[in-house]
């Protein structure tokens, strides 16, 4: 991911992460660059949701 710079931004990504159906938990590290979603959601709906939210997954 890219364009997390502080915590602020983990927060944004989470919520975006736990608004798609089927996520259970989701995280955030803004520092490693990564969020996690835990369930059973659609990868793009994922994909999606984080780039909605202003960032860019890269993997």
């Amino acid at each position: 991911m890219s364009g997390m710079a502080c915590d602020g931004c983990e927060d944004a990504i989470v919520e975006a992460l736990e608004g798609v159906s089927g996520v259970e938990t989701a995280s955030a590290d803004h520092e490693a660059g990564t969020a996690t979603a835990e369930g059973d959601a659609d990868r793009n709906a994922l994909v999606a949701a984080v780039e909605e939210a202003g960032y860019e997954v890269e993997a």
